[in-house]
């Protein structure tokens, strides 16, 4: 969104989706509003499926698309304009950033059926059941989280290329039996589509503009991984810094994450937490601190490979690394799962919290156990002992074995936090 907001057009901007039918598929209104525009905007495929009668000027949008919006706007703002945009605007589209740069009140939208809605059709398939994913513009293995036995996926393609990729990444993730269907050019006299299984899949790139329905079928050997934290240690690489999972699902259920949040997760070692924080929700965001260069680049790739490829790790030591940090975005939440005792570090990230966030710190070490003491009878919150105990072969029998327990403070900044409690130095920890 612009820093300061734009003068406001001289007349609403008309925002006007099209489907690959082209021009046959509009409504009057929206045909209208394009004959009546003096200022025509939008993709090069897009332009192209006017007819003379639209004799505005015709404007391409610029590479990249979004620093330019505020500019072209401001270009022609004392004129008629039109957007043109693939389907419905407001679903992935122009119009998000035309609603941000202008406001709603600015704009006259005039929406098509989008793909999502054409594929549902076709497929049967009812929409409100049907989970969307991205990839246009998005990495591709952001898909991963939504992969559970039964579902089904409406994939928006980036380019011909993706079904291949979609396939490889279904295979690699245990989904090889999946059934997938590539819808091309739907709306259009072109529409067609290819039918194949994700293993198997051998079909060549078609067209560009496609979206894949994918029926989503688990091998029997796939791991499997729930929509709830708590995934198993195994779904992980690590090096034994991983926060194990009933641990994990306690700690996640302190930090209580919500749509939109973000998280700081400091101490990232596997980057367990701050992994499961985001496969609650496609909005939800983390940054992983991780002052270890090559468990950094441990934790990118369980991201990828647990489809939140989104989370952000910064490689350096806390808490010198949190200041930059601080001036970004300022955190919903933190949790702290490794060097607890090193100084200053509870105070920047308490400082840095948000009024009304939430910490959350896990400790097995007494030292940092008598400080988080500290904190608990100055700021409140909950102090809490975790113990878990597993079944293991003891000779012929089966006997417990105990791993070591784990202290977790928790607490709710409120808008009249106390100062810091004096530090207690000790060596750092992690859980």
């Amino acid at each position: 969104m612009s820093a300061t907001p734009p003068a406001p057009p001289a007349h609403p901007v008309s925002v006007v989706g099209i489907g690959a039918d082209g021009w046959s598929g509009l409504s009057g209104g929206a045909r209208e509003a394009l004959r009546e525009a003096e200022v025509l905007i939008g993709g090069s495929r897009q332009l192209d499926l006017l007819p003379p009668e639209c004799a505005g000027v015709q404007v391409s949008w610029p590479s990249p698309l979004r620093p330019g919006v505020p500019r072209l706007l401001a270009e022609h703002r004392e004129r008629r304009i039109a957007v043109l945009a693939s389907g419905d605007p407001m679903f992935y589209g122009i119009g998000r950033a035309l609603a941000e740069e202008l406001g709603p009140e600015s704009l006259h939208v005039l929406p098509h059926p989008s793909s999502v809605s054409y594929a549902c059709a076709r497929l049967g398939w009812p929409l409100e059941d049907t989970e969307v994913v991205t990839l246009v513009g998005r990495p591709a293995a952001r898909l991963a989280v939504s992969l559970h036995e039964g579902r089904r996926l409406l994939v928006l393609s980036a380019d011909a290329t993706t079904p291949a990729t979609v396939a490889a990444l279904l295979t690699a993730h245990g989904f090889g039996p999946s059934r997938m269907r590539v819808l091309e050019q739907l709306g259009s006299e072109a529409e067609a589509y290819v039918d194949g299984v994700a293993e198997s899949w051998a079909h060549a790139p078609g067209d560009r503009l496609n979206v894949i329905a994918i029926d989503c079928r688990a091998s029997q050997d796939a791991l499997r991984l729930g929509a709830v934290p708590g995934l198993p240690d195994e779904a992980y690489e690590h090096d034994g810094q991983l926060t194990k999972r009933h641990i994990r699902a306690a700690t996640l259920g302190a930090l209580a994450p919500a749509p939109g949040e973000l998280l700081w997760d400091v101490g990232g070692g596997s980057g367990s937490i701050a992994i499961e924080w985001m496969r609650t929700h496609v909005s939800c965001r983390a940054v992983s601190v991780e002052r270890d260069p090559v468990r950094a680049e441990r934790i990118v790739r369980n991201a990828d490979r647990l489809g939140v490829p989104g989370l952000r790790v910064v490689t350096g030591p806390a808490p010198s690394s949190l200041s930059e940090m601080a001036e970004l975005a300022v955190p919903d939440a933190v949790f702290i799962g490794g060097g607890l005792t090193a100084p200053g570090l509870l105070d920047a990230c308490w400082e840095a919290l948000r009024p009304g966030g939430r910490l959350v710190a896990n400790t097995v070490t007494l030292e940092s156990e008598a400080l988080l003491g500290e904190w608990y009878r100055t700021y409140g919150g909950e102090l809490t002992r975790l113990a878990v105990a597993h079944a293991v072969p003891v000779g012929g029998f089966t006997g417990w074995r105990q791993a070591m327990p784990v202290t977790q403070w928790s607490v709710r900044k409120s808008p009249s936090a106390a100062p810091s409690p004096a530090p207690v130095p000790s060596p750092g920890d992690r859980t």
